[in-house]
């Protein structure tokens, strides 16, 4: 689950890390008030929407008194920002972050993320703030610092003393980053995240390290541990509709620009079957996984969030009989079909136990769908029934 700029703030305030004081603001009404409560003077107006390159994209202006932040503030207020992580589409913003401004001595960036291949958590920092990590990674990798944390132990004074070292901080500031270290990975570690990225972290011209910027994944498996977090701080509007309809039904759905509908089960078994179709020349409109259990309801469920889109012009269901009998599944999609008006093309490819019972219950069933015998023969079927 991701949350907005200042929704991260608050809570890193509460866990100790320094941020600069700012006020979410939701209508231009309000500019006013917030602008006063910083004491006028340099503010800065950020857009609050899930993605990055906020700046870039003209979503953060840095302005000087409550005239500016006004104009600033109606001009950003209602835009579509079009940034590298909304592609071309964009996102219109409805909230606001007016900040205080800052004197910024020297930027830096701090990340923490798993790392699968390690199985532990490792911390990412940089000289090289305010610029996206994989261009860094990319160009200049030698700059970014990479220190790896034992889950048992968490985060050791000594190491994030090295980070700070590490980044050049000097004399009292170091014991200043370091305290901010630890409290970010404590965080991290006590609210089960996915990621926290701080960039830019900044020293200010008094001495001062701050979190100028953060941003905040929460892990949507250790949600039910933080339900008062799912509750207030999860924004549908910043979700796709039907992802979030999905969620309901406790199907792992995202949705995508092709034209092929994909019902799997299984992330992995899906992964291979959006790469097959686009190799036959297609490209998936989703990624689905029905879960180990498909039965009539959960396949019926799928297919309504799947003809949802309109862009969908055949579906292709591609399940493997492990946990359930091939055949089981066949009367379930047979069902479920009976239960929804399927009116695209639709390609069902059964492989594991039954499959060849299951197979022919599908061709017996008189419902109007193609049998596939293989992902490949599944692949070129469902691309070949709308091209």
């Amino acid at each position: 689950m991701k949350i907005h700029e200042y929704q991260a703030k608050n809570l890193l305030r509460e866990a100790g890390v320094p941020v600069p004081e700012g006020v979410p603001v939701f209508k231009l009404d309000e500019v006013e008030a917030a602008v006063g409560r910083l004491g006028g003077g340099t503010v800065v107006v950020k857009a609050q929407i899930h993605a990055g390159g906020r700046g870039k994209g003209g979503g953060v202006k840095v302005v000087n008194g409550l005239e500016e932040a006004r104009k600033a503030a109606s001009k950003i207020l209602g835009m579509q920002l079009v940034t590298h992580q909304t592609g071309p589409e964009g996102k219109k913003v409805k909230r606001l972050l007016i900040e205080e401004g800052m004197d910024i001595k020297k930027e830096y960036y701090f990340g923490i993320v798993v790392d699968r291949a390690r199985e532990c958590p490792v911390i990412m920092a940089s000289t090289e703030g305010g610029m996206e990590i994989e261009k860094v990674a990319a160009e200049t990798p030698e700059k970014i610092i990479k220190e790896y944390v034992d889950p048992a132990l968490g985060l050791r004074p000594f190491q994030a003393a090295k980070i700070a070292y590490g980044l050049g901080f000097e004399g009292k500031v170091v014991r200043k980053a370091s305290a901010l270290f630890m409290n970010l990975y404590k965080f991290f570690e006590q609210q089960d995240c996915s990621l926290v990225e701080i960039n830019p972290l900044v020293e200010t011209g008094d001495g001062r390290v701050l979190a100028l910027d953060a941003k905040v994944n929460f892990d949507d498996n250790a949600l039910y541990r933080h339900k008062d977090l799912w509750g207030e701080l999860r924004d549908f509007d910043e979700e796709e509709p039907l992802e979030i309809e999905a969620s309901k039904f406790g199907l792992n759905y995202i949705k995508l620009d092709g034209e092929v509908g994909c019902m799997v089960n299984g992330a992995g078994l899906a992964m291979a079957t959006m790469d097959i179709i686009k190799l036959a020349g297609a490209e998936p409109a989703n990624f689905l996984d029905v879960g180990g259990g498909a039965n009539a309801e959960s396949v019926a469920n799928a297919f309504r969030i799947i003809l949802s889109d309109a862009n969908v012009k055949a579906v292709l269901v591609n399940i493997f009989g492990g946990i359930v009998r091939c055949d089981r599944i066949a009367g379930g999609i047979i069902e479920a079909t009976r239960m929804v008006d399927v009116n695209v093309p639709l390609v069902v490819r059964l492989e594991g136990t039954n499959a060849e019972e299951a197979s022919k219950i599908l061709e017996e069933s008189g419902i109007k769908m193609t049998v596939a015998r293989g992902l490949a023969d599944a692949a070129e079927k469902v691309v070949a029934s709308f091209k």
